[in-house]
């Protein structure tokens, strides 16, 4: 039986003063952690037996669908090489040297490592389908480290890799990791929902995230009630309402007018009295080259959008297959348009006409493509000009969705119109297909005899996200409640009174009839006054406290569910009833 007076647990009243959001206030507050430095954090007794119960919840699903591999931290440089990461991962590797001055990263994630193990080891189709996982701790140099356990430099993951012949089969992997995460995200009480995602630095083909939604987060959804839609912001389109294009002016032709002083698309908008919806914003940017190629010179890079939205910076890197983007200094401005900011547009440069082109590459999103007359920069300084056509008045390189969605806008799929709001991403899946097992050359023996390289998944889930967001989605001024499956103890047994020795005595037995009926209990038996007690039970995460006080003389206990507040009065042997019903409903 686990005593609270034997235990180390150094609750606090008030949170530190660098913590923004709940779960980095509570977990301090209920000595759950301390940090060590930025981003790093030790997991004190109660902290590490939430995160232990959470892996087995984890550890149990994933054995379902594969196997269990323990992988080094430690990676050669020679690795990451052959993939071509090691250069684009840049500032957010860990990277050190040997004695021998060799040089090795610490792990942020795994698929070169997978990857190679298959490389040496898959020589048929029959080793086939395979799926390996591990518990693992990553690394990564946070430029920002923040919000306790939200955004750190080391973290635990539990990460898997699937290896199949075909894309068929990865289809079928892919969907037992959906179904599992499933699973272990009901198992831990977290309400989610499964969004549409980028694939970022990961590549593939597709991908996507479990997201819980909280204001603590660093990500953005949009969702739909009404069909379920649910993509990151990074990946969500919608339905746009149609606007109607202004009149031709003039000759229909391409005409200058004077804008003085009006550089913004709101100012600009109301100088001439139209919709910003009717005006082109003209952003400029300058692109490196791909890593690993020949070229070594910077490409200017110019996207148009609707004046009244705003680009998005990974729909964008998607198009320019990750090609690192800065914005243009003002020299490189006059430089391209021989004009100062605020009065760029489209016309008088020779644009690519293709995305491979060395020349400024100009890029319309897709709100644009079919609309007429509107207005944008002139290039020239203290002018705009109207009639502008894309297509028609000016030629671009290429067009795409590049733009964030807003809330209300229209469900792509039902049209109802969609929420966006903040959430943390708990879990993300990737169908890589062969962007590892084609560099690293992997290759295996098909039902032929010939040599195919197989298709590959690979699939993350942040441990500490399980427990920051359970706590951001259930918390109150007094601290918060954990599911019972992952809280470090499921009921609380508090003694009011430890000198009074018939409600000590009651007290253990109480804590060990519940413990003998399968609950993880944890006995208060410290000498502190009955306010104490209670507060502290609040802060640490308990679904249950059980007050053995004056009722106790009647054979009776006042039993508290923590996330209703619920309050009953049950007699001795009631209690296990009492308490399954709460927390173990159906079992």
């Amino acid at each position: 039986m686990h005593r609270w007076s034997q235990l180390f647990i150094p609750t606090l009243r008030e949170a530190p003063a660098d913590a923004e959001v709940a779960s980095h206030k509570f977990l301090v507050r209920a000595g759950y952690i301390r940090q060590l430095a930025a981003g790093i954090y030790s997991y004190l007794f109660l902290g590490n037996r939430t995160v232990q119960k959470i892996t087995q919840i984890v550890r149990e699903e994933m054995d379902k669908i594969g196997q269990e591999f323990f992988l080094p931290a430690l990676h050669p440089r020679e690795l990451w090489e052959a993939s071509g990461r090691w250069a684009v991962m840049g500032d957010n590797m860990f990277r050190l040297k040997d004695r021998k001055g060799a040089e090795l990263c610490l792990g942020m994630t795994h698929e070169e490592v997978m990857t190679e193990i298959a490389r040496k080891e898959l020589r048929s189709y029959k080793q086939l389908p395979q799926v390996w996982y591990q518990i693992q701790t990553k690394f990564r140099d946070e430029p920002r480290p923040k919000a306790g356990l939200l955004r750190v430099r080391q973290f635990t993951m539990k990460d898997s890799y699937s290896f199949d012949i075909d894309a068929a089969g990865l289809d079928v992997s892919y969907q037992k990791h959906h179904d599992a995460y499933c699973r272990i995200f009901d198992r831990c009480g977290l309400k989610y929902v499964v969004v549409h995602a980028d694939s970022g630095a990961m590549g593939g083909s597709g991908s996507q995230e479990f997201m819980v939604y909280s204001d603590a987060g660093e990500d953005t959804v949009a969702s739909c009630s009404s069909c379920g839609y649910a993509a990151n912001t990074e990946k969500a389109t919608a339905k746009l309402e149609l606007v109607e294009d202004l009149a031709s002016s003039g000759d229909g032709k391409p005409e200058l007018v004077h804008t003085p002083g009006m550089k913004t698309i709101e100012q600009v908008a109301t100088y001439l009295g139209v919709s910003p919806k009717n005006k082109i914003k003209t952003l400029a940017y300058m692109m490196a080259p791909l890593p690993g190629s020949k070229e070594t010179k910077e490409q200017a890079l110019v996207v148009l959008m609707r004046g009244d939205h705003m680009l998005n910076e990974a729909k964008l890197s998607g198009m320019v297959t990750g090609r690192e983007v800065r914005p243009m200094q003002e020299e490189e401005i006059q430089q391209l348009f021989s004009s100062p900011a605020g009065y760029l547009g489209p016309l008088n440069v020779e644009w690519a006409t293709k995305l491979e082109e060395r020349k400024p590459i100009l890029l319309l999103d897709a709100a644009l493509v079919g609309r007429k007359n509107l207005i944008g920069g002139a290039n020239k300084n203290e002018y705009h000009v109207k009639n502008l056509t894309p297509g028609e008045t000016f030629q671009y390189t290429a067009t795409g969705d590049l733009r964030s969605v807003n809330e209300g806008e229209g469900c792509p799929n039902c049209g109802h119109p969609l929420k966006v709001g903040k959430a943390v991403e708990i879990g993300h899946i990737f169908k890589l297909g062969k962007k590892y097992t084609e560099k690293m050359g992997s290759r295996v023996l098909d039902k032929d005899g010939k040599e195919v390289t197989p298709v590959m998944g690979c699939y993350g889930i942040g441990i500490e996200r399980i427990l920051t967001s359970s706590i951001e989605q259930s918390n109150d001024e007094n601290g918060f409640w954990l599911p019972a499956n992952i809280a470090p103890f499921e009921v609380v047994v508090t003694s009011t009174n430890v000198k009074d020795e018939t409600l000590a005595k009651g007290s253990e037995e109480i804590a060990a009839k519940l413990e003998a009926a399968g609950f993880d209990v944890l006995l208060d038996d410290r000498d502190e006054r009955p306010g104490v007690k209670f507060k502290d039970a609040d802060l640490v995460g308990i679904p249950v406290r059980v007050n053995v006080g004056k009722k106790y003389a009647e054979g009776k206990v006042e039993v508290i569910h923590r996330s209703t507040r619920e309050s009953l009065d049950a007699t001795i042997p009631e209690i296990v009833e009492k308490i399954a019903a709460w927390i173990r409903p159906g079992a």
